[in-house]
């Protein structure tokens, strides 16, 4: 995992930190890079906070595909690839490092010294062997790969929150490995007792 990621932390001036929540792009967001985002906080302390975004797809890539091209299985497997892992998203995770690779996998897999634990049974890995365990069928049962990632700089978060950029609210594991991308914002706010069709610019935070 990359050195600069915060530390996981509980509470910084009465401001809980939203480790393991989603963070849902509302509609007045700003940058379209974000429109109807859905991601998941990897880390966040006063340093600043780390995310994926689960919703959005890699453009014109499949996780054989992608396999292959780094060099982790030979191109002479991609049939086997197909069936073993051509299920599993490559999602666009953010616009940091977006030629990086970062998988959210369930925490039946870790890495010593790379894996970072999150919360409700979801961890974060973000070196090659993850990458080479699956192609192999011996990684975690369930995972998403995501090329870059969200990040904001030390109280950033907490003012775009502020400004209705984002609203924050509790996570639902299943939903960051489901496949239907195009109903995860939807199915995130109803979850959280929202219907998307009334919500507006103007609603706080959860």
């Amino acid at each position: 995992m990359p050195t600069s990621l915060p530390p996981r932390q509980t509470a910084l001036s009465g401001t809980n930190f939203l480790d393991g929540q989603f963070l849902v792009a509302m509609p007045g967001m700003a940058d379209e890079r974000f429109a109807r985002s859905v991601i998941y906080i990897c880390a966040h302390s006063s340093d600043g906070a780390m995310g994926i975004i689960v919703n959005k797809p890699a453009i014109d890539i499949s996780m054989p595909d992608l396999l292959v091209q780094l060099d982790v299985a030979p191109e002479a497997d991609a049939i086997r690839l197909r069936e073993r892992v051509g299920h599993m998203p490559v999602l666009m995770g953010g616009p940091v490092e977006g030629r990086r690779g970062f998988v959210l996998h369930s925490d039946d897999f870790h890495i010593a010294q790379s894996t970072l634990i999150i919360d409700d049974g979801i961890c974060l890995t973000a070196t090659v062997e993850i990458l080479r365990a699956i192609a192999s069928g011996e990684g975690p049962a369930n995972a998403v790969l995501a090329l870059g990632y969200a990040g904001w700089q030390a109280g950033q978060l907490e003012s775009e929150i502020m400004a209705n950029g984002w609203l924050n609210c509790q996570a639902d594991p299943s939903l960051i490995f489901a496949a239907d991308l195009d109903a995860k914002y939807d199915r995130t706010l109803r979850e959280n007792g929202i219907d998307p069709a009334m919500l507006s610019a103007s609603v706080g935070r959860a």
